[in-house]
């Protein structure tokens, strides 16, 4: 049995002792159904429900399940299927924290972490020890901004059901208070307690993207190579290694790995990255191959909206570089309405400064970097956003350490950062 981490190895500073955008709304918890093949598991859940179809908590598992096969291929029409497998459950069982928790579980998975947190705390008051309605409370409150209810919330649930879904999430939420070592030592000891190819595949690539968040290009390779011989199709792991091998010169092995992640699962981050891996090859053709991969974002966005997904996160992220600036402008400021995070702050900064509003995307650049998380993007965007409204020293600055924090961090934005320091000097 795993040891609750604020009950004991934290607060003793043990040497035993995490999860993002990627825990919350980017990746899939493993383990759902029990770490085997998803879509046997659906047909197999499916096949169940035709023979007893007043079987409450397979609707629930069922709608998890379809869930984590939008997450997974990038497909957002499957969000329906949830919503209904989850009225299907409480039709049943009107009282059923299953069900509830699975609401809160696709409420943040369309982006609105209102209603997932209304439902996480619904789960809650009818079984306090709920670990999904434990994890999706946690990752309602980080997308909401409230990043100190959020520590509560995840040393609450540590107390209640550690394991790796609090772990991860409990790890995140350090790194986005700036606090790097001890997200790294709770992703260890999950990745210690993980008890399934899934789980292990699915903390070692949280380890990585950590480690890549820090630089650390090797030990983040290392990470992926392990999540990927526990599950040699595990996409985030994949896109991981990508990154990483870009950022370490590996350029054309990131585009075949980038290119394996889009054709499984098209969405934003990937489409956007394997664009800019084209641009930056800069062989003939490679800017139209750019051209269609931008494209694809706002064939997802479409889709996306359609199932009732709030896209103006990446709406704005793609837009602002690679689409119509006054779009993502209207994507951010329509995001930034809703929940202020770190990550809609620097959205809007950096769709401000696109269309030209310096003085308008400063406050919202420097309140991105305000928490301590550590983004060399985030640094970059301040730091071109400081040259623009003429704080020189600043821009320098934060443009030098976003190249000392992670060289690599983008295969364009490193080298227009890198060029804009040198303007600057």
């Amino acid at each position: 049995m795993a040891v609750a981490l604020t009950g004991g190895a934290i607060a003793l500073g043990a040497d035993r002792v995490p999860a993002s955008a990627p825990v919350s709304v980017g990746a899939a918890d493993p383990g759902i159904l029990g770490g085997g093949d998803l879509d046997a598991s659906v047909a197999a859940l499916q096949t169940h429900l035709r023979s007893q179809p007043k079987d409450a908590g397979a609707w629930a598992t069922l709608a998890l399940a379809y869930v984590e096969q939008a997450r997974t291929k990038g497909d957002p029409s499957r969000y329906p299927r949830a919503e209904q497998a989850l009225r299907r459950s409480l039709s049943l069982a009107p009282d059923g924290d299953q069900a509830l928790a699975g609401r809160a579980a696709l409420a943040a998975a369309r982006h609105d972490f209102e209603d997932a947190l209304a439902f996480a705390d619904a789960a809650l008051r009818r079984n306090p020890y709920s670990e999904r309605a434990l994890s999706s409370r946690i990752d309602a409150l980080v997308e909401l901004g409230r990043y100190a209810d959020a520590a509560e919330a995840a040393k609450t649930a540590d107390a209640r059901r550690p394991g790796v879904p609090v772990f991860t999430r409990y790890a995140y939420v350090r790194e986005l208070r700036g606090d790097v070592t001890t997200a790294r030592r709770v992703l260890e000891q999950a990745l210690s307690a993980a008890g399934s190819p899934g789980d292990t595949a699915y903390v070692a690539t949280q380890l990585g993207q950590l480690a890549w968040n820090q630089g650390d290009h090797k030990t983040a390779l290392g990470c992926y190579a392990r999540a990927l011989a526990a599950n040699d199709g595990y996409l985030p792991a994949l896109e991981g290694r990508a990154r990483a091998r870009a950022a370490s010169g590996d350029r054309a092995g990131a585009i075949t790995d980038m290119e394996t992640v889009v054709a499984r699962s098209p969405l934003p981050g990937p489409l956007v990255e394997l664009g800019e891996l084209y641009e930056a090859r800069g062989a003939a053709g490679d800017r139209a191959r750019a051209r269609r991969q931008y494209a694809l974002v706002g064939a997802w966005t479409a889709l996306a909206r359609a199932n009732g997904v709030d896209a103006d996160l990446d709406t704005a992220l793609a837009a602002a570089d690679h689409g119509d600036k006054r779009a993502a402008l209207r994507a951010a400021r329509a995001e930034w309405a809703r929940r202020h995070t770190v990550h809609t702050a620097d959205a809007l900064a950096w769709a401000l400064h696109v269309n030209g509003r310096d003085a308008e995307a400063l406050p919202y650049a420097r309140r991105a970097t305000a928490t301590g998380y550590r983004s060399a993007v985030f640094r970059y965007h301040r730091g071109v956003i400081e040259l623009a409204t003429g704080h020189r020293a600043a821009g320098r600055a934060s443009l030098a350490s976003a190249l000392a924090l992670n060289p690599g961090f983008s295969p364009l934005g490193a080298a227009r950062a890198r060029e804009a320091l040198e303007g600057a000097e």
